[in-house]
């Protein structure tokens, strides 16, 4: 059963990114042609289409790691509760850590090169983080269809397991007769996994973005552009910090 569910979760979310990918590609013939040629429009559109790119990668690891965790959680909950919780819950540490990672990462590569291209006088500051505003609109734009494709699937099976099965065949919701259920799981992995995946990308890389943004149009920050990197290093110290929290959780309560 976990490889059907595999198998259709790898469906849905390559077809989703397809379509997604249609967009993505208008969308950024219409952001080069709408921003002012004086703030970059080429910079603004790369900035775009590496945010959407990220986020994709991003959302596709999220529905990997839970589609290769799910089955092991219920397998090894038969025999132990707070095993069960341990590997849940280190698989939920790696997608968020990987996910918050990866923009961070990707956000500050593109800052150094953008750095390095741009920049001439400190006014390039302003300009050069209102393209980069450009990464947080590409990832936000993969969030929207991803949570609400996703979330539109998975209520669609849910829904459809109930009244077909249910009601017309007499099966339970998750019954091992009712062929339907390989459907809800596929849309749990894509809409709640893939999906909220997204939304937490789509949050970290605008937040970030929007700090730059204000903080590069502020007078309190005039020649001194080393204070632009504190926004990326609270949020790795954020990172840092949840890694060590998160060797304090124990299931040991489960087991009572």
């Amino acid at each position: 059963m976990a490889s059907y569910i595999e198998k259709g979760a790898n469906t849905f979310l390559f077809t989703e990114y397809k379509y997604i990918g249609v967009f993505v590609v208008i969308m950024a013939f219409v952001i080069f042609f709408a921003v002012e040629e004086s703030l970059g429009q080429l910079w603004t559109t790369v900035a775009f289409l590496l945010g959407a790119i990220t986020q994709v990668i991003c959302g596709y690891i999220g529905m990997r790691i839970a589609v290769a965790t799910n089955y092991r959680v219920a397998f090894k909950s038969n025999t132990s509760l707070s095993g069960a919780f341990a590997i849940a819950y280190k698989a939920g540490c790696v997608f968020g850590f990987s996910v918050a990672s990866y923009g961070l990462i990707v956000l500050t590569i593109l800052i150094c090169i953008y750095t390095n291209l741009f920049i001439v006088e400190y006014e390039d500051y302003t300009s050069m983080y209102q393209c980069l505003a450009g990464f947080g609109l590409g990832g936000s734009t993969i969030a929207l269809f991803g949570r609400v494709g996703g979330g539109i699937y998975a209520k669609a099976s849910d829904i459809g397991t109930d009244l077909v099965g249910k009601s017309e065949e007499g099966f339970n919701s998750h019954s091992a007769f009712n062929p339907a259920r390989i459907a809800d799981h596929v849309g749990a992995n894509v809409g709640d996994v893939a999906g909220i995946g997204s939304d937490l990308f789509g949050s970290l890389t605008e937040a970030l973005s929007a700090a730059l943004v204000i903080a590069a149009a502020s007078p309190t920050f005039y020649y001194q552009p080393s204070a632009f990197w504190y926004p990326l290093l609270l949020c790795a110290f954020g990172i840092v910090v949840c890694i060590l929290v998160s060797t304090l959780a124990s299931g040991k309560k489960a087991e009572s």
